[in-house]
């Protein structure tokens, strides 16, 4: 009698758990690298922030930057163009930067020097040099499409209280990186970038990203707060976004050559 009362409850349970809905597949490592780079370079038709950097030593001195960074999206995942003007320090006030960025193909990079009053174009070599100082890179700014690397999902876990998927991405042409491998973890419900760890050539870690704050502007989820460490020297950049907004209907004429040397009135206040 015994035996046949554990059968029935043991087929209920079976019947049970047959009805539980099927955990979802997880996305494919390319494609949670896509979602990830459309999150974090393409929200909004276009967007407009003013950014507060701190530049900080292994020792603890301390340099500021402040700029306002504009962002048109020509196409979803693809052509975009960037127009970011400098008000501060005093060394920098001025300078500008204008970046085409293309799809399948290197970004065009201009930057104003007002002390020489001289346009500069940036080579698409220099894209892994220090964005002004600091430990981004040119690249860090506009981004780097996902088509570039080779991706692997290794793991899902938890970042903090987030759940994010693990993600290593390989250079499909190492002999024009600065790196060797990366790993990023993506967070499963905004697909925004929570860390990333870049490697150098020889494999040591190099660089570490971290998104410090998140926010939800007008419907887009925003890293207002990100951090970039560089693992060797002990440098590291605190990047805060601020009175960020996006579908602004930027002008076109914004971003062009003739607005690095005479940008806006609403830009330079």
């Amino acid at each position: 009698m015994k035996k046949a009362v554990w059968l029935w409850i043991a087929g209920i349970m079976l019947v049970a758990w047959s009805a539980l809905p099927a955990r979802a597949q997880a996305p494919s490592a390319d494609e949670i690298m896509r979602r990830s780079y459309l999150a974090m370079y393409y929200q909004g038709e276009d967007m407009r922030a003013r950014i507060f950097m701190r530049l900080i030593s292994r020792e603890g001195h301390e340099r500021i930057r402040e700029l306002t960074m504009t962002r048109r999206n020509l196409q979803l995942g693809g052509e975009q163009r960037y127009f970011l003007y400098f008000h501060r320090p005093p060394d920098v006030r001025d300078m500008a930067l204008l970046v085409w960025a293309y799809l399948g193909r290197d970004d065009d990079r201009w930057l104003y020097v007002p002390a020489l009053k001289l346009v500069r174009r940036i080579a698409a070599s220099d894209k892994h040099t220090s964005f002004v100082g600091s430990d981004f890179s040119y690249e860090d700014v506009s981004g780097r499409e996902p088509e570039e690397d080779t991706h692997k999902l290794l793991r899902e876990e938890k970042i903090g209280e987030r759940d994010a998927y693990v993600v290593e991405s390989i250079p499909k042409d190492p002999a024009r990186e600065d790196f060797s491998r990366k790993l990023s973890w993506i967070d499963r419900t905004t697909w925004l970038p929570l860390k990333v760890e870049h490697s150098d050539r020889r494999g040591d870690r190099a660089r570490v990203f971290t998104a410090e704050e998140t926010e939800n502007v007008q419907g887009f989820w925003t890293i207002t707060k990100r951090l970039m460490k560089n693992a060797q020297s002990g440098h590291w950049t605190e990047v805060v976004f601020k009175n960020v907004r996006y579908n602004l209907k930027l002008s076109p004429d914004l971003f062009s050559e003739r607005a690095l040397r005479a940008p806006p009135a609403e830009l330079v206040r």
